[in-house]
Formats: structure tokens, C-alpha cells, sequence
């Protein structure tokens, strides 16, 4: 059951469908997968076979540590296991220092666990994190970690060195431990702490109130951090998709409250929506990029996502230092 201690405030997250990769990944049978690092290696994979027959092809040249082989190239650097993957020649790429650093912000708290179907919310946004993260990686970029429920949990600076990846990896392997969420406190104790400027990627159900985010969200703002937020809720949630009269349990407060769907339903769904557009306006107004996700999307699309938003900031293939830059930094 849903928790109702905090207001529920859907609206539906959309994307283009058009513009999807080629081949994506149930996220079903994916979560058949029980180790958490081959889960995000399997969603990359993915990723990058289907970027090749996606409209978005580009992101392959943007964001990859690769690039397509073109007659003068040396074939010496050429990618023979990626040939055998994607049926393309690829040259790789080789670079010395850092590109990005990356704070990965995932929510641990209590109103996470929760789930319609086979994995909660927070099984789904720590495989997001690392499928993120292990997609950074390949491109030489430094990655860090932020845990939080009411306080920040797990900390784990950006670096791009041997371990480091399997470090983070086994750290959002942990289950947490679900209290209750103070999104302010954390979201201030992040500013005060990431002092050099980056990309903060914040992965959390923001159910808490539209106000109490607005400051914690502008001191990030003030550092000069690029944002995104990727907002993950249950389908159940977005739609209210609750048929038989029953007890509802708030997971973060154990308050039960005896609920008649139909007659809830349109009520939850206007204040849902109230929330979610002030969510969006705050990000919008501080110029973040705000996604939300359900947890029956492809993890491919969250990496699209996120892609999509660095190549946006980025000015778009224009821009060409070299494959996986993005915005100056």
C-alpha cells in the first residue's frame, strides 16, 4: 500500500516515444539479474546498441569514449569487441584527465521501499545510480555517491581510479535502512560539502513539501552545480490505480487511514498534479532539468534522460572537443 503521510501529488511523467533507443530492456527481466554492477553493465549495453538505431545516434559521439571509424584513422585503435557487439567499427578513444564530476544523490528513506510490483521504488533508483555510474566510468569521468534518508548516510567522493567503481557499487548494493526523509537537511549538508563545481544527478519520489525543497535546491543552485533531478514514483502512485475499499499505511509514519479509491481518486490525482507542476516550476526557475520516471521504464531511458539533458546544456553535437564532453566546466 501506498504511504499517505506525506501529500501524494501526481503528474504523469511523459516522454517522446519516438525518440526512444532502438532495443530496450524489460525492466522486469532485468531485475531478474541479482547482482547490481551486471544489472547496470546489462542496461549500458543496452543502451549503446540501441543508441545506433535511435534519432539520438549523436549521443554516441557526444557521450561515449568512442567514435565511428573513418578512412585515415589508425586501425590500430579500432574496437573489435564493440565491432562484434554493434556490427560497426568503432576507434577508441583515450584521454588523461577528468571530464565530469558527478555527484550521484539518491534518497534512501522509508517512502522508497515502497512497490506495486516485484522491486520498490529504491531498488529501481539505485540501479538507476549505477547505471549511471558505471556508464560514466567507461567515459573516464569521476563519480561520486551521496546516500540520505533524514541525514546523509553513505559519502563517497568523485574519483576515477582502479576500485572505485566496485566501491560505489557494493555501497548502493546495501539495502538501506528506510527512516523517515528530511530532504532540506540533506540537500544543505550536500551544498556546504561539494565545493567544486560539477553535474548533481538527485534521484529521489521528492514526496516531501514543494516549499521545503525550494532553498535546499537554490544553494546548489548558488554553487554553481549543474542539476538534474529524476523524480522516481510507482505506476500505482502516478495513478491512483487502487479499485477495492481498503486500509492504507503511511510507510513512514505507520499511520492507517481507511480509504474508498473512487471516492479518493480525484482529489489525489488535483493535488498530485499541484505538487508535481511546483516541483517542476522550482526546477525550472533555478534552471535544472527536472524528469520524472515510473518504475516500469526502461533503465535505457533513464541514461537517455540524462544524456539528453547534458547534450541540451552542452549546445548539442555542435560542440566538439571530443566524444563524452559536455558542458564546460
Amino acid at each position: 500500500m501506498p504511504p499517505l503521510g506525506r501529500s501524494r501529488h501526481p503528474a504523469s511523467p511523459t516522454r517522446d516515444h519516438t525518440s526512444r533507443p532502438g532495443s530496450l530492456i524489460d525492466p522486469q527481466t532485468l531485475f531478474r539479474i541479482k547482482s547490481l554492477q551486471l544489472r547496470a553493465r546489462a542496461a549500458v549495453e543496452g543502451f549503446i546498441k540501441g543508441i545506433h538505431r535511435s534519432p539520438y545516434h549523436g549521443f554516441s559521439v557526444e557521450f561515449s569514449e568512442y567514435r565511428q571509424y573513418t578512412p585515415g584513422d589508425d586501425p590500430r585503435y579500432l574496437d573489435w569487441r564493440l565491432f562484434a557487439r554493434s556490427d560497426r567499427y568503432y576507434v577508441k578513444r583515450f584521454e588523461d584527465e577528468t571530464n565530469l564530476r558527478c555527484h550521484l544523490v539518491v534518497d534512501a528513506s522509508r517512502s522508497m521501499s515502497y512497490k506495486s510490483g516485484a522491486y520498490s521504488k529504491s531498488e529501481y533508483a539505485r540501479t538507476a545510480a549505477a547505471t549511471i555510474a558505471y556508464f560514466l566510468t567507461l567515459q573516464r569521468d569521476a563519480v561520486g555517491l551521496v546516500a540520505f534518508e533524514d541525514r546523509i548516510t553513505d559519502y563517497l567522493p568523485p574519483r576515477h581510479r582502479p576500485g572505485h567503481l566496485r566501491r560505489l557499487m557494493g555501497m548502493l548494493d546495501r539495502e538501506p535502512q528506510g527512516k523517515a526523509t528530511d530532504l532540506a537537511g540533506p540537500l544543505d549538508q550536500i551544498a556546504a560539502t561539494v565545493n567544486k563545481r560539477g553535474l548533481v544527478i538527485l534521484i529521489s519520489d521528492l514526496l516531501a513539501p514543494a516549499d521545503a525543497l525550494r532553498t535546499p535546491l537554490a544553494r546548489l543552485h548558488s554553487r554553481g552545480h549543474e542539476v538534474i533531478v529524476l523524480r522516481i514514483l510507482d505506476p500505482a502512485e502516478v495513478g491512483f490505480t487502487f479499485d477495492t475499499p481498503a486500509m492504507f499505511q503511511d510507510v513512514e509514519t505507520g499511520r492507517e487511514l481507511y480509504i474508498d479509491p473512487a471516492a479518493a481518486r480525484a482529489g489525489y490525482l488535483e493535488r498530485f498534479a499541484a505538487h508535481a507542476a511546483e516541483i517542476e516550476r522550482i526546477c525550472t526557475d533555478l534552471g535544472f532539468v527536472f524528469q520524472p520516471i515510473t518504475t516500469d521504464s526502461p533503465l535505457e531511458l533513464v541514461l537517455f534522460d540524462v544524456l539528453k539533458a547534458r547534450m541540451r546544456r552542452a549546445g548539442g553535437p555542435a560542440r566538439r572537443a571530443g566524444p563524452g564532453r559536455g558542458a564546460a566546466r
